[in-house]
């Protein structure tokens, strides 16, 4: 599986910002997609989570109400980030698992990893 993450910018905080992941060779019909992110000196964490058969999701608390998974299809994901905080401030990555989907929102449930894309958020 390959994934390329695009979207991520500087931003106020209280705007918005929409990543995309953009995924490609998947040889199973089931899939999980995963964003996770990393700030500096901090561990990688799971914002959101979603199933590929039927786009069950998973936020974690920190964004839940302010953060939306989404599907188009198997190729297409979607972040959308509203309300931003400057603790939002991270790299961005989009992961998959082909051929199951991750129960926990948790980086060692995924194999496959974008580059990460950058979201700065001012205060």
């Amino acid at each position: 599986v390959q994934l390329v993450e695009s979207g991520g910018g500087l931003v106020q905080a209280g705007g918005s910002l929409r990543l995309s992941c953009a995924a490609s060779k998947f040889t199973r019909d089931e899939y999980g997609i995963g964003w996770f992110r990393q700030a500096p000196g901090k561990e990688r964490e799971g914002v959101a989570c979603i199933r590929g058969s039927d786009y069950t999701t998973y936020y974690a608390d920190s964004i839940k109400g302010r953060f939306t998974v989404s599907s188009d299809n198997k190729n297409m994901h979607y972040l959308r980030m509203n309300s931003l905080k400057p603790e939002d401030t991270a790299v961005y990555y989009c992961a998959a698992l082909d051929g199951m989907y991750g129960r926990y929102c948790q980086t060692w449930e995924y194999d496959h990893w974008g580059q990460g894309t950058q979201v700065t958020v001012s205060s």
